[in-house]
């Protein structure tokens, strides 16, 4: 195995087909082929299906892929600091559940540290997505949330993935409403109250099972739901429609603006929002950092 075979899977995967790929690297097709195929018969693992339609990467791949872009990575930072004499800035990548404290505790970490000496990126994405991209290396933390709903399956796939989750702080559930809402001055409310004001729920795409829901009672009938894909829709159709979604309580007025408030919602439902890290990993200091930040709004979590 070599770092050039390394670098050739990557840019296949990042490609729509061998052609593409071999005119990226500059090199023939039939040459990236022959070096593919050898890396796949020397460890054993089929990386890529051929199709009519082109090539995707198989779950194997995708393990093995991972590990490929940080070794190249790391053979950068090496090369660009020790070859090239290059200044190179410590990064820092996190993919979360769209939770607004989640992200003001990465705006604090930014800035502490400031974007002179580091780089930063940050995911707010799907259930799935936020597992695949730590453990792909994407991402260092993911930020998502279990309960006794979907804690054997979540926990499964975390263990399947070399993943390890660590409780930061336990919450009740809350129903997050602009302040116009009808409901919005009562102090605890039902999901009978609730039944003819729509439903606000993250989308999940491929992976839309019950268990990879970001919002508790995801099996539960509503009789009126929205997906949407992002937070600021949600926001906006909270405003326009009544709409409603099942939170944590946290509220973030500093991002969100101070329009939107939180009711209790009356149920026994106890949902832990921790981190996810590779397991056996140990997490950088610009990580130690942002898991200090988003520990301090334990304080904030509605009783």
């Amino acid at each position: 195995m070599t770092l050039t075979q390394l670098r050739y899977v990557i840019t296949v995967a990042n490609s729509s087909s061998m052609n593409e790929a071999a005119r990226t690297l500059f090199i023939s097709q039939p040459s990236l082929s022959t070096a593919v195929k050898e890396l796949e018969e020397e460890i054993g693992v089929e990386l890529f299906r051929r199709t009519n339609r082109g090539i995707c990467v198989t779950p194997e791949g995708e393990e093995f892929l991972g590990y490929a872009r940080q070794v190249v990575e790391q053979y950068a930072l090496i090369e660009s600091k020790y070859v090239s004499k290059e200044q190179t800035k410590k990064k820092f990548s996190v993919s979360m559940q769209h939770y607004t404290f989640a992200v003001s505790a990465f705006v604090q970490l930014v800035k502490q540290f400031g974007m002179d000496e580091y780089e930063f990126a940050v995911h707010e994405t799907r259930t799935y997505d936020v597992i695949s991209d730590v453990r792909n290396f994407k991402s260092e933390i993911g930020i998502l949330y279990i309960n006794d709903f979907n804690r054997n399956v979540l926990t499964k796939l975390f263990h399947e993935s070399g993943l390890e989750f660590h409780p930061i702080l336990e919450c009740s559930i809350y129903v997050y409403m602009w302040k116009g809402h009808p409901l919005a001055d009562r102090e605890i409310v039902t999901l009978e109250d609730l039944r003819e004001y729509p439903c606000l729920s993250f989308e999940q795409g491929t992976y839309n099972s019950f268990y990879f829901a970001e919002e508790v009672l995801s099996t539960y009938e509503y009789k009126r739901l929205i997906k949407a894909d992002d937070r600021a829709t949600l926001l906006n159709l909270m405003v326009g429609l009544n709409g409603y979604t099942l939170c944590s309580g946290i509220i973030c007025e500093e991002l969100n603006g101070s329009d939107y408030c939180a009711v209790k919602l009356d149920s026994e439902e106890i949902m832990t929002i921790g981190y996810l890290a590779r397991k056996g990993v140990t997490i950088s200091p610009l990580g130690q950092k942002y898991l200090e930040e988003i520990s301090k709004y334990k304080d904030r979590v509605l009783r």
